[in-house]
């Protein structure tokens, strides 16, 4: 007589579960080399880890579309519980894998990838969040002006929801539809940050899950290490499920101004004089900065926004085509119904002792929601023709004011130039770092004023190369000349490097808090700065 063999359920679950991730990945070469642990599978998040090749293909690349790596599963979570439960199962595994949260997934070289681990799903939590609000934003209107804002919430929910309170906050990305976790990771920065301070400058309090899975509320006056260590530390000690952000009474409108420039040295000296007025409470000044290259290789109108009437086209176009680079500053300044009679002659005092090439000032005057979303169009126009979800081999840096003369003879004038390749912008605009906070872990030059230089590259699958090529001998011309630059949104390949980064004092703290935080180096595998996964 036939017996009847019953499977126990964690083993069936296990059976189903490597049967789903050997089927995502047929036709991949590279083995399965880590299972998830039993634990992992039998405990009460098992049905919120996915394994199907669609969930795996999703988090497998991201925004640069240059690096792809396989995880073993995706979490979609749908409580900051489920993401505590399942790191505090990795801690406590025997061999314990790597966790990585995603957002956007607009990292550029698969710094929110994770091989063989176990991805988190964050925008997961936008369809569970309860309270007011957009969702996972809630707005204090009370002494103290803050939003509580899930880390998985969107910038652009995060402005619809403050605005409906008459409110905003000051610093923003130039692109909105990033996750407040993702930037707060990194810095988040934009032509508000020489005023207002970087995104992280902006910031009460934080909810962090640690690498070792426990949920922990932190502040400046509260748990003050971790507060720090996350602000700017690229995933590493926890990951953040929820901001405190401030906010200030929001603007109506922006009068939106461009200038043109043919020196550089001109155009570096007007935009220092610009940040130098930069005082929260000083009415006079911009409350937007910005500075970028016109080149013969790059569209007038590029993704960031149509600006330049089509009537100016012809003589903008013959600047660029006598100089070879054209040097442009953005400004911006926000208005109301009680400050619109005198925003104008504020401008106008401004720009007195400006130097830029007379008869190239160029003005617009918008809302306030339509200048801080002047991405989103252009991004639904690329997505049209197919040229969004291309490779995007970006290089973002930060360096001295002392040198930015010879970074733009070196590589503007020499470099950039003789390539002959660029396409998208290239932007330059100064901050000052006094607006920054030394605790947090975000990493800039030892300078009062220091620029941020980006190579927002868009490129085909078969060229991205060339791209990146050009990136290796900007950073080389860097390091030959002395050129002290760090990277923003930075992407290092080895131990040494990571250290040159930080500065060894900087680089003592940041693995003492590693150590502290996520002694296991569970978190953030991608960046490759405690591994080389």
């Amino acid at each position: 007589m036939a017996e009847n063999f019953q499977i126990p359920t964690y083993n069936l679950l296990f059976f189903l579960f490597v049967i789903s991730r050997m089927i995502s990945t047929i036709g991949n070469s590279k083995p399965l080399n880590i299972l998830l642990p039993h634990k992992l599978l039998t405990s009460d998040i098992s049905d919120k880890l996915r394994a199907d090749p669609a969930a795996i293909d999703s988090a497998s690349s991201d925004y640069g579309h240059i690096v792809k790596q396989d995880p073993a599963a995706v979490l979609y979570p749908s409580s900051t519980q489920d993401i505590a439960a399942l790191i505090k199962v990795a801690y406590n595994s025997s061999v314990p894998f790597s966790v990585a949260a995603r957002g956007r997934g607009h990292s550029v070289r698969g710094q929110a990838m994770v091989r063989d681990g176990v991805v988190v799903e964050m925008l997961s939590l936008k369809s569970h969040r309860g309270g007011g609000g957009a969702g996972g934003v809630v707005v204090s209107a009370g002494s103290q002006l803050y939003a509580d804002v899930g880390g998985e919430q969107l910038w652009i929910d995060v402005l619809n929801a403050t605005l409906g309170h008459g409110l905003a906050p000051p610093s923003w990305t130039d692109y909105l539809y990033l996750t407040v976790g993702g930037t707060l990771s990194n810095a988040g920065i934009s032509g508000q940050t020489f005023r207002y301070g970087p995104q992280i400058s902006n910031v009460y309090e934080l909810d962090v899950v640690t690498g070792k899975g426990e949920p922990v509320t932190c502040s400046a006056y509260k748990n003050s290490d971790l507060f720090y260590a996350a602000l700017g530390g690229l995933g590493q000690f926890g990951i953040i499920t929820r901001a405190r952000i401030a906010l200030e009474p929001a603007p109506k409108r922006v009068k939106w101004v461009r200038m043109l420039y043919s020196d550089f040295s001109t155009f570096t000296r007007d935009q220092e004089f610009l940040i130098s007025i930069n005082g929260r409470g000083q009415k006079q000044a911009l409350d937007f900065l910005e500075g970028s290259l016109l080149m013969d290789q790059g569209s007038l109108d590029n993704w960031r926004s149509s600006f330049f009437p089509l009537s100016d086209h012809s003589r903008i176009i013959s600047q660029i085509t006598g100089h070879g680079i054209i040097y442009c500053l953005e400004v911006a300044k926000y208005y109301d119904e009680h400050t619109q009679n005198t925003v104008d002659e504020e401008l106008k005092q401004l720009f007195r002792g400006l130097s830029y090439l007379n008869g190239f000032m160029f003005k617009r005057d918008v809302s306030y929601v339509e200048f801080l979303d002047r991405v989103r169009s252009g991004e639904l126009k690329l997505e049209s023709q197919g040229l969004w979800e291309v490779p995007h081999p970006w290089l973002n840096l930060f360096l001295p004011k002392s040198r930015i003369l010879d970074f733009n003879e070196g590589v503007f004038k020499d470099i950039v130039l003789k390539s002959n390749i660029t396409t998208g912008p290239v932007l330059v605009y100064p901050m000052n770092r006094n607006k920054w906070d030394e605790r947090m872990s975000a990493v800039i030059p030892d300078e009062d004023v220091f620029y941020t230089v980006g190579f927002l590259h868009s490129s085909g699958f078969d060229d991205w190369k060339a791209f990146d090529d050009q990136n290796k001998e900007i950073l080389k011309f860097c390091d030959n000349s002395g050129i002290e630059v760090k990277q923003y949104l930075p992407h290092h390949t080895t131990k040494e490097d990571w250290i040159k980064h930080f500065g060894s004092s900087r680089w003592k703290t940041f693995s003492e808090r590693k150590a502290q935080f996520d002694p296991k180096m569970i978190l953030s595998p991608g960046q490759r700065i405690f591994s080389n996964n």
